[in-house]
């Protein structure tokens, strides 16, 4: 007779299910055919049968297809379980592997176009999809999150703290115009003029008078001032007592002293004509036109001053292949010709040496190409003559270091 097969409760067969559920050796897994097999003799089985053949033979026409769908898809879960678990945290990518690996019907590295978790990491960072960096630790993952409805909080934030410095400087600007006009009103206001008191006889008393008393005692004071010639009185009777107003009463608008255009200049002042005031007020609308809380540019040479891409970035020097939702772009650095995609936080505009053209990333010429004259180090600013366009040869002076950045000339 033949052995009997074990029953569906014996301890041996509980304990083959146990083993087949768990985790088993990567080696013995086969991505094709989905099938984990539980020792090296069972793994040869498999290689042998005929399931696996045809799988072989599918794989054989098209290899290119299966690795990169393979890929993807691991790329998707890893991805997907790094937002889900930790967001936008910086995190060891070890970490994150081994609760992807967890789940048993996981799509395995081996089937995927990265031979090492490291190179899978580096991988993610250069397209972008993820911000890396290396330590003593390892490497370090951070999730960058594009969602449509996050970047739109985000955008609503920005605009939000934009209103409130708006506010902050229309309060600072009228604060100002108050310090200036009670500035003006204390220089025009007259002073008060004392004399000196003079008696020509010792003996008669002197009587003083005081504009700030009340009326009756006023009239005292004349009455008595009149019998007696030695009154002291106040030479100054052209200035008369401001009526008290009520707080009920509105106080009249006070009017701004507007400088006269016919008065001549002071001494040592040019006098400005017409047109050199219309050229300024023109220059100022620009200004304010042409002023925004971005800068990116495509073709500048940027310099990266974040230490979070690690220290293989840091410090260098790359060029602006793309600009993303007007905050992020994609840059290549210029040693190693790696492409990173970046915030503008994490970026600085770079100077050339005088006579070096440069871009005007931001200010009332911004967009313009123009040529770097002088550098101003005390002020931290600069001069630049515009090198293309109608103004070509208009000389801007006093640009900040951010406004303009070198541009990028392939050698």
């Amino acid at each position: 007779m033949g052995k009997e097969k074990a029953g569906f409760l014996t301890p041996k067969a509980i304990a083959n299910r146990i083993k087949a559920k768990g985790l088993q050796k990567l080696r013995w897994y086969c991505q094709m055919c989905q099938k984990q097999c539980r020792d090296e003799n069972g793994f040869k089985c498999h290689m042998m049968s005929e399931s696996h053949q045809r799988q072989l033979l599918l794989f054989a026409e098209n290899p290119d297809k299966y690795i990169d769908d393979f890929s993807k898809e691991f790329m998707n879960d890893y991805l997907e379980l790094l937002k889900r678990r930790f967001g936008t945290k910086r995190v060891n990518c070890n970490v994150v592997y081994q609760e992807y690996i967890a789940f048993r019907e996981h799509v395995h590295m081996n089937s995927t176009q990265w031979e090492t978790l490291t190179e899978f990491v580096k991988w993610l960072g250069r397209e972008g999809k993820c911000v890396v960096d290396y330590t003593e630790k390892g490497w370090f993952v951070q999730y960058i999150d594009r969602d449509p409805e996050t970047i739109k909080k985000q955008e609503q934030a920005k605009a939000k703290e934009k209103m409130d410095m708006d506010d902050e400087e229309r309060t600072a600007s009228f604060i100002q115009k108050q310090i200036e006009r009670a500035a003006e009103q204390g220089t025009s206001a007259k002073e008060t003029e004392y004399t000196e008191l003079k008696r020509e006889n010792e003996e008669e008393k002197v009587l003083l008078s005081f504009s700030g008393l009340k009326s009756k005692k006023k009239e005292e004071s004349t009455v008595k001032s009149a019998d007696n010639p030695l009154t002291v009185k106040k030479t100054e009777e052209t200035e008369k007592p401001k009526k008290r107003e009520s707080r009920w009463e509105k106080e009249e608008p006070k009017k701004e002293v507007k400088k006269d255009p016919l008065k001549p200049p002071k001494p040592g002042e040019k006098r400005k004509s017409a047109l050199d005031e219309i050229m300024e007020f023109e220059e100022k609308k620009k200004e304010k036109t042409n002023r925004k809380d971005y800068w990116l540019t495509e073709g500048v040479v940027v310099k990266i001053v974040t230490k979070k891409l690690g220290e293989k970035f840091y410090k260098k020097k790359a060029v602006v292949k793309e600009v993303q939702d007007l905050y992020r772009a994609v840059i290549k650095t210029i040693d190693s010709g790696d492409k990173i995609r970046v915030d503008q936080n994490h970026l600085e505009t770079v100077i050339p040496a005088t006579g070096k053209l440069v871009k005007i990333v931001n200010g009332a010429y911004r967009g313009h190409d123009a040529v770097l004259e002088a550098i101003n180090e005390k002020k931290f600013c600069c001069t630049v003559s515009i090198a293309s366009g109608p103004l070509k040869g208009c000389v801007v002076e006093n640009v900040q270091y951010e406004d303009i950045s070198k541009l990028y000339q392939p050698t």
